[in-house]
């Protein structure tokens, strides 16, 4: 059957302020990639496709992986909502100060995307429409290619992903993005009547007792 495994890239610069700072894979965000690449190899799954946003962090991870059977490709429309740039944007126009840690993010990020898909962010990179059209497109064209297919992304793009196969309001895909890990592994399989999720959020390298304390969320 036909599946789609979308992954999120490993730990980033998780001290940054702004896009450019944040968009490289730390050290551990290293070594979380090539235990998932070594727990998907041993369990025998190799990839037709293999495809990535075009940030550093996600080539990178795909990289270190190492389960594509075919060269990996860049395609933009998996790149990141840009948070930083729009959490500037909400805070000139509407006072809302950027987060200092994750509880503040827990809280900061479900208010600045209901801002955002009722328009009242104009700094915002792009509108949520817009942003909910390229990952709803890319689904449509990893759908009909080669299988199994490998995506290395984004929290944010995952948690749209799932919001257009799973139909979610803004509240259920702000809540589903706060809860996505470094290198989580989410399936969607592809049926005649659409994207079904089979497998959300799974963090299967990083079980072992050994590994526990490094799973990540930023």
């Amino acid at each position: 059957m036909t599946h789609i495994l979308l992954v999120r890239h490993g730990q980033a610069n998780s001290a940054a302020r702004d896009e450019a700072s944040y968009d490289r894979l730390s050290p551990l965000g290293r070594e979380q990639a090539r235990w998932l690449g070594a727990h998907l190899r041993e369990g025998g799954e190799r990839f037709a496709q293999a495809v990535s946003g075009t940030l550093n962090r996600q080539v990178e991870t795909l990289e270190e992986m190492s389960v594509a059977e075919a060269a990996p490709v860049q395609d933009p429309r998996l790149n990141e909502l840009e948070y930083f740039t729009m959490a500037q944007a909400f805070e000139a126009e509407h006072g809302v100060p950027m987060p200092i840690d994750r509880p503040a993010f827990l809280e900061h990020l479900p208010a600045m995307f209901a801002a955002w898909e009722r328009g009242e962010i104009e700094g915002a990179p792009e509108t949520f429409a817009a942003f909910e059209a390229r990952i709803a497109d890319m689904l449509a064209e990893l759908s009909q290619g080669k299988s199994p297919v490998v995506a290395v992304t984004s929290g944010g793009v995952i948690g749209m992903a799932l919001r257009v196969a799973l139909r979610l309001d803004i509240r259920a895909f702000a809540h589903l993005c706060l809860s996505i890990e470094n290198t989580s592994i989410h399936r969607l399989q592809v049926l005649p009547s659409g994207l079904a999720l089979a497998q959300f959020n799974a963090c299967p390298h990083l079980e072992p007792r050994e590994r526990r304390t490094s799973r990540t969320h930023l």
